[in-house]
């Protein structure tokens, strides 16, 4: 889509809030399975599941203008002033409502980076973020700007938990705090949202009251989905009793797993670091078209080649291992705020040396996996496991989890976007860890491609290895569509052995 249609398309998305009624462009006040198991994970600091993005800016836009610009987004997006309610006894669906002690000063603020002023010493302020915990008795989201950045530029860390939204989803959210100009003022303040008075112990005596209903709801809905069944079955009983099994056998291929686990990446901390590549967005395009793949596929072949190099560098090198794919199951009529995605299981071969022959490996896993009529069993499952007691629900969790490595892909904006007067240069992707050795982030955003690769420093014990495997493994990639080639952001170059600190532009 261009981009002047992009946003806005966005813009009137996230436009259409009804205090009391939705959350966000149309989102429910109720949590779904998936966001109530995202929101009670935000406990553990192993199934905490923040998301991150940080931006480096060409300047440091004023404070008091970047504060209103935060001022009017929580005005127009009724989520960023929202809290969630969970109810006492399970009665009822947690429920979003409007803080009435919301106070913007907690979650926008301010700090500041010593020198040199590199955007690793920001993704090392990041990481102290994403290790900690959310106060979840208030709106789950922050938004910091960084500044002592080298050559006047600064930086945003915008952090919020995974049951606001989902990465497709934040950027449809928060198209309202960027511009596609840099002199655009903030205007006249939107009014604002409605407080809404609402306890744990009010939201179970609702779901008490309602219970009666429920039950007569749930039995009619359980008889009319019985004679449907038993009206399919005696209208064609072939087709009725091959589709049970072929989603059953759907199931068993979607989670059953699908590789051994790595040898090297097996140990779990509480430790994190983020190492983080840019690359021009012609550059990777043309390597995927010279592949004959997508923008996706050449992405997760880049990856592949790093890891490959990174056990082979151990002395240990391996043919596959798992790696699970988040692919968006977002329709035009889905609102901004809430999670609709599902995980696809690979065989990474990182083993295949050629890239082409990779990428093609990667693209025919990817195709297949998408038809699967299960893709979507986690979801389907969510709203029986968010009932399950916090150790039981820690142990589910460790054992659905199957994969090394997950990667996510998250294109935002097509063309420049500025913030308070500011230009967003480059935007990094940080991702949770919910028990994987590694959650890598693909970002497109104004005409470049930036990799963040965020890693347990228990399974990847050399960072520096790792940091040149990353660029190593992404360069055989560009060279397929000519002379591109990977620039590393969050540390030195190894050819110049000169430290970059902060994106080329």
């Amino acid at each position: 889509m261009h981009g002047d249609r992009w946003w806005s398309a966005a813009q009137e998305e996230s436009s259409r809030d009804e205090q009391g009624a939705v959350g966000c462009g149309g989102a429910a006040q109720k949590l779904n399975g998936v966001d109530t198991l995202l929101h009670r994970g935000e406990a553990n600091p192993r199934t905490r599941s923040g998301i991150m993005g940080v931006e480096l800016l060409d300047t440091t836009p004023d404070w008091e203008r970047f504060r209103a610009v935060f001022e009017q987004a929580s005005r127009k997006v009724l989520r960023l002033r929202q809290k969630v309610v969970m109810p006492t006894l399970p009665t009822a669906s947690p429920r979003w409502v409007v803080d009435p002690d919301f106070n913007l000063d907690f979650h926008v603020r301010r700090a500041r980076v010593p020198e040199p002023g590199t955007l690793r010493q920001v993704l090392d302020l990041a990481e102290i973020a994403l290790q900690s915990p959310m106060d979840i008795t208030r709106p789950l989201w922050s938004a910091t700007l960084v500044e002592g950045l080298a050559d006047g530029r600064a930086a945003t860390i915008l952090h919020l938990s995974h049951a606001v939204a989902d990465g497709v989803g934040t950027v449809e959210m928060f198209a309202h705090i960027y511009n596609l100009e840099r002199d655009v003022e903030v205007g006249e303040l939107a009014p604002l949202p409605i407080p809404q008075d609402l306890s744990a112990n009010d939201l179970m005596r609702m779901g008490i009251n309602r219970l009666p209903m429920k039950i007569t709801n749930s039995m009619l809905g359980l008889l009319g989905g019985a004679v449907h069944a038993v009206t399919n079955v005696v209208r064609d009983p072939a087709a009725a009793v091959s589709g049970v099994v072929d989603y059953a056998l759907s199931t068993t291929r979607v989670s059953r797993p699908v590789a051994d686990h790595s040898p090297l990446l097996r140990r779990r901390s509480l430790t994190s670091r983020s190492e983080a590549i840019d690359i021009v967005f012609a550059d990777l395009h043309k390597a995927a078209k010279a592949a004959g793949g997508s923008i996706n596929d050449v992405y997760l072949a880049g990856l592949c080649g790093a890891l490959r190099y990174y056990h082979e560098a151990l002395g240990m090198p391996i043919d596959t291992l798992p790696m699970a794919v988040p692919v968006n199951l977002r329709s035009d009529d889905d609102p901004a705020g809430g999670n609709r995605f599902a995980g696809i299981n690979l065989a990474a071969p990182i083993g295949i040396a050629d890239p082409e022959r990779r990428i093609k490996a990667i693209r025919s896993q990817m195709t297949s996996k998408r038809e699967e009529r299960a893709i979507d069993m986690v979801g389907t499952i969510a709203p029986i496991a968010s009932f399950l007691p916090d150790a039981v629900l820690e142990s589910a969790a460790s054992s659905v989890v199957n994969s090394d490595v997950q990667a996510s892909n998250v294109p935002v904006y097509p063309g420049d976007t500025f913030i308070a007067g500011a230009k967003v240069l480059r935007h990094y992707g940080l991702g949770p860890l919910p028990g994987v050795a590694m959650m890598t982030v693909l970002v497109s955003r104004g005409g470049y491609v930036t990799v963040t690769t965020r890693y347990d420093r228990a399974a990847f014990v050399d960072d520096a290895l790792w940091a040149r495997c990353l660029l190593r493994g992404f360069d055989e990639i560009l060279a397929l569509g000519g002379e591109g080639r990977t620039v590393p952001a969050s540390f030195a170059d190894p050819e110049t052995s000169s430290s970059n600190g902060s994106a080329a532009q």
